[in-house]
């Protein structure tokens, strides 16, 4: 298989058969991003030879005598093929939509077991298809995207340079959400820096009300020092949330949200792992989180942050 550097996929694409189709990121602004800094380019489109030559060896799978024989061994059932591809890289979501067909067209062709294709998503990559490329691109299996939004907060967004504000999440998402394309929100607590974390999950859930994500998915703020957003604190132009302040933002978000989705905060760069359905379960987990914080030492917390070296 082909794959260059890092892979990055959500926890919840466990299951799903990792092919590249992108590697790096488009954007590569994000001041506190440090993800793809160990590609030696931005970004790489991955050839379709490339491509077709992977799914050929992922064909296998259901084939190979060695692996029928291992799971004869071992008593497991025959391998099925994969249910779900999803498409690594920053943001394979920012190819036009001839290619994703191109793409979609290669995987029905080898795995005709594939079902659905997800891949991370920018908005603005969104913003890019038509109505008409979305509503062509869900009928070939493209579904549940993650789109890495971070948050709704319009001062922090431009802050981090993430090249899209509040109001373009609402509208990509709305048109996601018209071309029955189901999506996958990922939130960052402590992008709005210190002081402002309260404030900026308020203006997050105002935001969020107005889409309809299958999924929340929040992640914790860690700054290495090979970041931007690093040479911004050293140059005392930004200050970092408190882990409490972390803590206080995710219980403001969660009571805020009053729409149905999954909220879940898994991942390396979490304290807690905080998993429900809201809204049913927004009582149980604004609740643990209020304990949490009663009960919680700053000092151990932050133990955490600056000993995690990596996402």
């Amino acid at each position: 298989m082909h794959f260059h550097g890092t892979i990055w996929r959500p926890p919840y694409e466990a299951d799903a058969l990792l092919l590249q189709a992108t590697a790096g990121c488009t954007h590569h602004a994000c001041k506190f991003c440090t993800l793809y800094e160990d590609l030696p380019f931005r970004f790489r489109m991955s050839p379709l030879e490339e491509i077709e030559a992977d799914l050929g060896e992922a064909q296998l799978w259901g084939t190979d005598p060695m692996v029928l024989l291992s799971a004869r061994l071992q008593g497991l059932p025959r391998p099925e093929g994969p249910r779900r591809v999803f498409l690594v890289g920053a943001n394979p979501f920012v190819l036009q939509a001839k290619r994703l067909e191109d793409i979609a067209k290669l995987i029905r062709r080898y795995l005709p077991t594939v079902e659905t294709i997800g891949c991370f998503a920018r908005v603005t990559d969104v913003g890019l298809k038509s109505d008409e490329d979305l509503r062509r691109l869900r009928s070939l299996g493209y579904d549940g995207l993650t789109v890495g939004v971070e948050t709704g907060d319009d001062e922090a967004l431009a802050f981090m340079n993430k090249g899209y504000k509040a109001r373009d999440i609402v509208e990509q998402a709305g048109r996601l959400d018209g071309a029955g394309i189901s999506y996958t929100f990922f939130y960052l607590a402590g992008i709005s820096g210190a002081g402002r974390g309260a404030e900026g999950a308020l203006r997050t859930a105002e935001v969020f009300n107005q889409t309809q994500p299958k999924r929340i998915g929040s992640s914790m703020l860690t700054v290495f020092p090979s970041s931007k957003l690093y040479q911004e604190i050293q140059a005392g132009n930004w200050r970092e949330e408190s882990e409490l302040e972390k803590l206080g933002e995710l219980k403001v978000l969660i009571e805020s949200l009053n729409i149905p989705t999954r909220f879940e905060t898994d991942g390396a760069s979490n304290l807690v792992r905080v998993r429900g359905n809201l809204p049913e379960d927004r009582e149980r987990l604004a609740g643990y989180l209020e304990n949490l914080i009663a009960g919680a030492d700053e000092e151990a917390l932050r133990a955490y942050r600056v000993n995690l070296r990596h996402l």
